[in-house]
């Protein structure tokens, strides 16, 4: 055998092992996703007596008809209210502060850049109780305001930082073709910077629509009535005193995931937009 040829059988050999780990990670890694799958297809009667690893072997749609009944349709319009409404907000606020910051060079606007930035390392679960007392003395308690406007206010900070960046690179020459023509200020917003921040802006929605969607806190703190309640506190509906029903828990996971993974395949090509732009200004 020639060393060409000793090379290759090699390369051959070293490419196999890699894809068998590669395959043997891949189910590792997605195996939890498959027993959530599984399990909200098994039934709740004996559920923890057979093998909960494996597939069932009678599987039944009785969970999902379950939560449907009891209330879930309410608390995804609750979840989608206010998520939708909070991500609308977030952009449209950042995107207009991200171009003065970038565009209007004061101290004034560098002091509130920085501020942001601060802003970035307050833990939310620090500030839980200053918010709840400011919303219950604005009369926002247990209302769909008092948890869209603190979920805008902990989302503005991050997607500003990423926007002036993707605002930084934008070339000079656009803004000065652009005021050549007779645009005012919101004519460049509204016809350069808009068009052009679409991959950014579609990065941040998805970013803060997960944030927004899976937020805890907000809704266990600042509601009380089942009338408000989100889809992270319906999973509380199934648990007993004694008992936790498994199956009807997953059944609820898997449709909450649902809207995440739609959106994520809906955006998906706006991401890898965004990241390619990211990478480009960066070797820039």
């Amino acid at each position: 055998m020639t060393v060409a040829e000793n090379w290759h059988v090699r390369a051959v050999i070293n490419r196999a092992i890699v894809g068998v780990l590669a395959v043997l990670w891949l189910l590792f890694s997605f195996y939890p996703i498959f027993y959530v799958i599984f399990s909200s297809f098994h039934p709740q009667q004996g559920f923890l007596l057979g093998n909960v690893w494996l597939p069932p072997a009678q599987p039944t749609l009785n969970n999902f008809s379950d939560i449907l009944l009891a209330g879930f349709v309410r608390y995804f319009v609750n979840s989608a209210a206010v998520s939708v409404t909070s991500v609308i907000c977030i952009a449209a606020f950042s995107l207009a502060a991200s171009y003065v910051l970038v565009n209007v060079t004061t101290r004034l606007s560098r002091t509130i850049f920085n501020i942001l930035l601060i802003a970035l390392a307050i833990p939310l679960q620090s500030l839980i109780i200053p918010i709840y007392i400011m919303v219950y003395h604005l009369g926002l308690y247990d209302s769909y305001s008092g948890l869209i406007l603190p979920s805008i206010a902990f989302g503005l900070p991050l997607t500003i930082l990423i926007l002036v960046n993707f605002l930084r690179d934008i070339p000079r020459e656009l803004y000065q073709a652009m005021e050549i023509d007779g645009l005012g200020e919101y004519g460049i917003l509204f016809q350069l910077v808009v068009p052009l921040s679409v991959p950014a802006l579609v990065a941040v929605a998805v970013y803060q629509f997960i944030n927004v969607w899976n937020n805890f806190l907000f809704p266990l703190v600042l509601t009380e009535s089942a009338n408000m309640r989100l889809l992270p506190l319906a999973i509380v509906t199934f648990e007993g005193l004694h008992s936790i029903d498994v199956p009807g828990v997953m059944a609820t996971v898997v449709l909450s995931a649902l809207p995440l993974i739609v959106g994520y395949i809906a955006a998906r090509r706006s991401l890898l937009r965004s990241l390619a732009s990211g990478f480009a200004g960066g070797s820039k």
